[in-house]
């Protein structure tokens, strides 16, 4: 059971399910409850969205479902110290291999340390490689890779006749930035075609189970997916039930009991009374919608169901109207091929390309925001009249557009994401910064500046009165590299008084104001934009991915800067 001041939620999670099983083998009754805490704490961890790290920097552990104080408590410790007296006290006297063992299928804590002791040192090598080929296996999925998937899996489940609704589960439909397995529930008059039908997918790699009720497949990528078959009557009880997540279900079961009623995935039904004898008829539903308001609760949509307080807003009836991909009016962050000499990656799509791409999606307006030129590789003259130049060819294009018919696009910012230099300062002169409607700026270089440090280098580079957006905040690369860490109460106190927006960012990899912070900023009174930061036309198409962020942090279209009318954004611009 190994512990360090900078642990991953991953390895968190597999920590808290090691002092789970620890407890397990010392005594599982005196300690049912504190397993049964440890094992929720590390699902909630698995499925974060912001860093366990970050959010103890903010003093807001607590805000996790499932870390109760006592826990909270260890896991302070660790981030402190890098270790926990009590996590090491519970652990004394295991092998360290015997944590890693419980990796394997099948594999519990007392069967673990049966092995250690009795296998010999090659075999149990070997068993620890196989737990690392199981690691890598076991990679999560980011969001956007999960949902194509799921979306030819639903197409596939579709063409059979029998089937009558086809919808995602879990942590798939609720948007979580990551994805494990894939659930899909399906209505159906007939069971089993169409489990028949599903282990059929012309992709399958191998068919994992095949029962009455339910089947697993294996798909390219590793990516296991699960299949539930319900009456058309009962699925939207199957829908509520298998969306979770696990929080916001307890909280709605608790809920439901002190009404008199009990929750399954087959509806909802009275509970009997001790001088009952018969068994109570169970309610069924065919939609979600009803089954809520069976409860006198409204509709919460899935992406907030993450056992917060939205069963409480629910009943009070102030659920937030959350935003939609039809409420955005523009995107403003585009890297158009226009060569502006940058030492980052250029876009591949030319501008006109790009503003025909967003009259398809209705838009009014776009923001060519390429990245700065090199500052290393260009004079100060150089790179402002390279600037001069690009904000010809923009009023170039704005020219075209006056002159077009038919158009939804009225309007071509010309922007610049510019890089934060380490000392907060800006590679564009005040000069440079004149040419352009306005500015983003974003971190691209020394990330493990401490937390004062790359607040005030933020800081600095938001002051200036050219810019107006703060592009994927955080940092960070799902999967790949951690997000900086910044005094956020400051950033968000700082972007209220002056103006600035924080970005949603909708790369895949990004996804960044990650869903926690977005709440916290729309709490806060901040707003954001969400862009698609894209390097090619067919990015554009990626904006839901932000949307989600937004819907998951409970963003209303008031919150939003690009749902704003050209004219209305216009006027923040001035």
């Amino acid at each position: 059971m190994l512990t360090s001041k900078n642990m991953t939620n991953r390895q968190i999670a597999e920590l808290l399910i090691d002092v789970a099983a620890a407890h397990q083998l010392v005594d599982p009754k005196t300690y049912k409850f504190q397993i049964i805490a440890y094992n929720r704490a590390a699902s909630s961890v698995e499925h974060a969205t912001s860093e366990l790290k970050d959010l103890w920097d903010d003093g807001k552990l607590d805000s996790v479902p499932g870390i109760g104080k006592s826990i909270a408590g260890h896991l302070s410790e660790i981030f402190s110290t890098g270790k926990s007296r009590h996590f090491e006290q519970i652990s004394k006297g295991i092998p360290v291999e015997v944590f890693k063992l419980m990796e394997l299928p099948g594999i519990g804590i007392k069967t673990a340390i049966k092995m250690v002791k009795e296998e010999s040192k090659t075999e149990i090598k070997k068993k620890l490689d196989e737990v690392n080929k199981i690691r890598n296996k076991n990679k999560r999925h980011l969001l956007p890779y999960a949902q194509k998937i799921a979306s030819e899996l639903t197409k596939w489940l579709l063409d059979d006749l029998n089937c009558k609704n086809v919808q995602v589960l879990g942590s798939l439909r609720r948007k979580v930035a990551t994805i494990g397995d894939i659930d899909i529930a399906v209505a159906t008059n007939n069971p089993v075609k169409t489990i028949e039908h599903f282990v059929n997918f012309p992709k399958l790699q191998k068919i994992i189970e095949k029962g009455d009720k339910t089947a697993s497949i294996l798909v390219p990528g590793g990516v296991s997916v699960d299949l539930l078959v319900s009456s058309v009557d009962s699925f939207g009880s199957a829908l509520q039930h298998f969306t979770g997540s696990k929080f916001h279900n307890i909280a709605l079961r608790e809920y439901a009991n002190k009404l008199g009623y009990s929750l399954s995935e087959y509806g909802i039904k009275k509970k009997k009374s001790k001088k009952e004898t018969s068994a109570s008829t169970v309610n069924k539903f065919r939609d979600e919608k009803s089954f809520y308001n069976f409860l006198k609760l409204d509709y919460i949509e899935p992406e907030i169901r993450e056992g917060t307080d939205e069963i409480k807003a629910s009943m009070n009836h102030t659920l937030p109207k959350l935003v939609e991909v039809g409420d955005l009016k523009g995107d403003l962050h585009i890297h158009s091929n226009y060569d502006i000499e940058t030492s980052h990656d250029l876009g591949l799509s030319s501008m006109k390309d790009l503003v025909k791409k967003a009259n398809e999606l209705k838009y009014e307006y776009l923001a060519m925001s390429e990245h700065n030129p090199s500052k290393s590789k260009h004079t100060e003259a150089q790179i402002v009249d390279i600037l001069k130049r690009k904000r010809e060819k923009v009023e170039q294009l704005n020219y075209s557009l006056s002159k077009t018919k038919n158009n939804s696009v009225k309007k071509v910012f010309n922007s610049l994401e510019i890089d934060i230099m380490p000392d907060g300062l800006l590679p564009v002169s005040g000069v440079g910064l004149q040419t352009l409607d306005f500015a983003i700026v974003s971190v691209h270089s020394s990330f493990r500046l401490k937390r004062n440090e790359m607040t005030k280098r933020v800081l600095s580079a938001l002051a200036h009165p050219k810019v107006l957006i703060f592009a994927h905040p955080v940092a960070r690369k799902i999967n790949q590299r951690e997000g900086i860490d910044l005094n956020w109460e400051q950033i968000f106190e700082f972007c209220v008084k002056n103006n600035k927006i924080l970005e949603i960012n909708s790369s895949p990899a990004r996804l960044d104001l990650p869903d926690l912070l977005v709440r916290d900023a729309v709490n806060a009174g901040v707003k954001m934009s969400i862009n698609t930061d894209s390097h090619h036309l067919d990015h554009m198409d990626g904006i839901g991915n932000g949307v989600s962020v937004a819907r998951r942090g409970w963003c209303e279209k008031k919150d939003i800067i690009n749902t704003m009318s050209l004219e209305k954004f216009k006027e923040v611009i001035q």
